[in-house]
């Protein structure tokens, strides 16, 4: 009886074990500095941060339903009522975001950039990938919906987790939401991108470290990676869709756009870059980027009028 207690024991020392480990690593994702961001956007050829400093804009502050604050900016030259909402990837801040704008303000609109909770300046305890990020990307649309008198156009470009954000936001915002997306590299299910990058950069199995993990992630983040699924909302998105994805991209699979790709409804749009690895579509395939871009900037612009 001893050595089945002992041996009880021991396996419930190693389930907990593993699962506050790797929950640790998912809701604690270790971000990059700011130093490290502007290193890698400066040796990418992204020089943005001098004219950042210098360009007219207005931060902001908007109280999240959960508690803290979302700060950010509003950068807002033309005279239109037309904005792009900015929604940065994990690790990153609204620095990451920054060549995006240029690209976005290049074409005519106003921008906003803004931190997800956890990142930059904006609070928040834990990273969600997309579960508690869609509500807060609730707050900042209505707050341009505002700004702007609910004149205009309203599109959301996401990269990585910020795409899985904009489209779970899409999903369940569907009726009142934003007038459109663009999609760079998200994954289509999170529980999937986990498996994934267990495999590759552990060499581990998802079971049984998944279910472990998935319940201590409940327990201490309040939601399980199953529940962050763009997959799941994608045939509710009715709004337009731009999905682009790097063919090569190894840390979240093309699999995963185009899956999401062929399940979307209504007016959508593919575009696999040629070149580039994860969340590097603009990077390196900057004029392909910026023309499939401005052509479905120019398509959202012509339907309304």
């Amino acid at each position: 009886m001893k050595k089945i207690l002992l041996a009880i024991g021991a396996l419930l020392t190693a389930v907990i074990a593993i699962g506050v480990v790797f929950s640790n690593i998912i809701l604690f994702i270790r971000k990059k500095t700011d130093e490290d961001i502007i290193k890698r956007e400066t040796d990418d050829g992204h020089d943005v941060f001098e004219s950042f400093e210098r360009m007219e804009k207005t931060a902001f502050v908007i109280p999240s339903a959960y508690g803290y604050d979302i700060k950010g900016y509003h950068v807002a030259p033309h005279d239109t009522p037309n904005t792009i909402i900015i929604c940065h990837g994990v690790t990153m801040n609204v620095l990451n975001s920054l060549k995006y704008m240029h690209l976005f303000l290049d074409l005519g609109w106003n921008v906003i950039v803004y931190d997800h909770r956890r990142h930059g300046q904006s609070g928040g305890k834990t990273t969600s990938y997309g579960f508690y990020e869609k509500d807060d990307l609730s707050e900042v649309v209505s707050w341009v919906k505002n700004k702007t008198d609910h004149r205009g156009l309203i599109g959301i470009h996401g990269e990585s987790m910020g795409a899985a954000t904009a489209l779970l936001y899409a999903g369940e915002h569907c009726d009142d939401g934003a007038d459109f997306y663009i999609a760079d590299c998200p994954f289509a299910r999170f529980d999937e991108q986990l498996a994934y990058r267990l495999k590759a950069e552990y060499r581990l199995p998802a079971w049984p470290l998944l279910p472990i993990t998935d319940f201590f992630l409940k327990l201490r983040g309040g939601y399980r990676a199953r529940e962050v699924s763009p997959l799941a909302v994608i045939d509710k998105i009715e709004k337009p869709v731009l999905f682009i994805h790097s063919k090569d991209d190894d840390y979240i699979p093309v699999s995963s756009t185009e899956r999401l790709y062929e399940k979307k409804p209504g007016l959508k749009t593919l575009y696999i870059a040629e070149n580039g690895e994860h969340a590097m579509s603009y990077t390196k395939n900057r004029d392909t980027y910026r023309k499939t871009v401005k052509e479905f900037l120019d398509k959202m612009k012509d339907s309304t009028e």
